[in-house]
């Protein structure tokens, strides 16, 4: 069974950057679909970012322009490297893969953008 670990988070000024991994525990070649979703206090988890195992991406308009996803194949880890971090983007930011045809769940790391 697949387990995903992310790690990368913490305390931040806004305008900086955090880079989030989500490391794999067996191989992710020919994964379906891997991304990342964050949930904020009281609100809904929403979808931030996914790449396909074609290269293919997709963003939030939120975030898109600052954030960037991405894979190392080699490495079975995958990336949210986010940039000109804003206060809203605060929030507990999990990792997901769906490789045939199964989803899992990293545990979630905490990004808080403050002054």
């Amino acid at each position: 069974q697949v387990q995903l670990v992310e790690s990368g988070g913490g305390l931040v000024q806004p305008g900086g950057s955090l880079r989030l991994s989500c490391a794999a525990s067996t191989s992710i070649n020919g994964f379906n679909d891997m991304g990342w979703h964050r949930q904020a206090p009281g609100k809904q988890r929403e979808l931030v970012a996914t790449i396909s195992s074609g290269g293919s991406t997709t963003y939030a308009v939120s975030v898109e322009g600052r954030f960037t996803i991405s894979t190392d194949n080699a490495r079975n880890t995958m990336y949210l490297q986010m940039d000109s971090l804003k206060p809203e983007d605060t929030a507990v930011y999990y990792c997901y893969l769906i490789k045939n045809g199964l989803l899992r769940w990293g545990q979630g790391t905490q990004v808080t953008v403050s002054s």
